[in-house]
């Protein structure tokens, strides 16, 4: 029978707890530098126009798209120290995927409190895991994605609320979403008259990477049990080194939801302990793609992943 995160937490010694939860300004940073410098380099080969520049803009997309992991980190305040530093690079992560920073802080603190409950969870309101080829199509398709965004940045700008931000959080959320479609407005007079630039190193990677990163995004939960156990409702997925350093250790989803507090370089030491609790643990995303796609019928909903 698995035990409960708290549990496993509360057997730790003192110690041991301390180190796991120490953050570091330097840990973050040199990762930050290697992502960043990924991007800029991908992104400088693109607008020069070297060789066979097209093939860069996949990897451009891909490595641009998962700034959205380093933004997930960054509401928790655990990839720096520095709350400060947190809050820069969440917001400048936000800018770069049309993603609210403050907006998402709450509406992820939400997804926290109430982990694949269909009745609570705000990311399975109106966006839930497909179940159908027809469903699956659409939630790679990003179509609905990038409308459901433009809703929310509009909205935010406009003042609506959701019932997972707060009345106090609200003026702020709304503050942030206009200061964002004043720098798009900047960025699309620069594309009218200046130059299109932008449309390549930013907005078609953008378009090409997204659909990999949903794809990613839906292991994190997807078919895993309706249970307020955050070692069951949440998978783990065993990946390699490259993706584990992309995703800023994000595949460890299941320790990051037991344990919010833990900065993501400190994951894998979480794993090591809390491995043989885990209830929904699954070996690469190609196997969970496979399983998934097994899972899905033509018409309605799929049978559960064991």
């Amino acid at each position: 029978m698995t035990t409960t995160p708290a549990k496993v937490w509360a057997d730790l010694p003192d110690h041991m707890r301390a180190a796991l939860t120490a953050r570091s300004n330097s840990a973050g940073l040199w990762h930050l530098i290697g992502h960043l410098g990924l991007i800029a380099g991908l992104g400088t080969y693109v607008a020069l126009g070297l060789p066979f520049w097209g093939v860069a803009l996949l990897p451009l997309g891909l490595a641009m798209v998962f700034l959205f992991t380093l933004q997930h980190e960054c509401t928790h305040q655990t990839p720096f120290r520095s709350k400060a530093l947190n809050e820069v690079v969440g917001h400048l992560c936000g800018l770069i995927l049309i993603q609210p920073f403050l907006w998402f802080r709450a509406f992820h603190m939400a997804h926290h409190r109430h982990t694949n409950d269909p009745d609570h969870d705000p990311e399975l309101q109106g966006d839930a895991k497909p179940e159908t080829w027809a469903q699956m199509a659409w939630h790679l398709g990003t179509i609905g994605y990038w409308a459901a965004k433009a809703q929310t940045l509009l909205g935010n700008a406009a003042g609506r609320t959701e019932p997972y931000i707060s009345p106090r959080a609200a003026p702020r959320i709304q503050r942030e979403a206009r200061l964002m479609l004043v720098a798009y407005s900047a960025a699309a007079l620069f594309t009218l008259f200046v130059s299109p630039i932008l449309i390549w190193v930013w907005l078609v990677p953008l378009a090409m990477g997204f659909p990999f990163l949903r794809l990613y995004l839906l292991a994190e939960h997807g078919r895993c049990p309706q249970v307020a156990n955050m070692f069951l409702n949440t998978r783990t997925t065993r990946t390699t080194k490259l993706v584990k350093w992309l995703a800023w250790n994000m595949p460890y989803h299941a320790e990051h939801h037991a344990y919010p507090q833990v900065p993501y370089h400190q994951l894998p030491r979480v794993h090591d302990t809390v491995a043989p609790h885990l209830g929904t643990l699954t070996k690469g995303y190609t196997t969970f793609t496979k399983d998934y796609a097994k899972s899905l019928n033509g018409t309605a909903g799929g049978a559960s992943l064991p």
